[in-house]
């Protein structure tokens, strides 16, 4: 098969092989890949998310995030606050009690990552993120 027709495939496999090992050593943190996604998806925001900017940031429906956010908050991950610009949105920040948590998250992907990356060159990582940025950025527009 051409390079072009399994790039998609390719790339999903990529991602989903890259997660499950990421989720495999974040596990005994007793984190689940939702909820770790929550907390990056808050800690990489440059401000802060509504539920259904989260929700579509992560890509699941809003029924499905507020259960989610439901057992984060009773375990002390998450606060949900009203929105100070629309009285029916609730903002969604990560409590102190997951910032050494965040912390860990980080360490443990900066690792796996460095695992996957030790043969890959500073040049053929810059362009396969151009490519992959251009990609996406074009998925976006459709």
């Amino acid at each position: 098969m051409a390079k072009k027709e399994t790039f998609g495939f390719l790339l999903a496999e990529t991602a989903r092989t890259w997660r499950t090992r990421l989720n495999q050593r974040l596990r005994p943190l007793g984190l689940s890949q939702a909820k770790w996604q929550v907390l990056v998806h808050l800690n990489m925001s440059r401000s802060d998310l509504t539920q259904k900017e989260l929700s579509e940031r992560l890509g699941i429906e809003g029924p499905t995030l507020v259960r989610l956010l439901d057992r984060m908050e009773t375990d002390g991950w998450v606060k949900r606050c009203a929105s100070t610009s629309d009285r029916r949105a609730k903002i969604v920040r990560h409590t102190t009690k997951a910032v050494d948590t965040i912390r860990e998250i980080k360490h443990v992907a900066a690792r796996l990552r460095s695992e996957l990356l030790v043969d890959i060159s500073p040049q053929e990582l810059a362009t396969a993120s151009d490519v992959l940025q251009r990609i996406k950025e074009r998925a976006e527009q459709l």
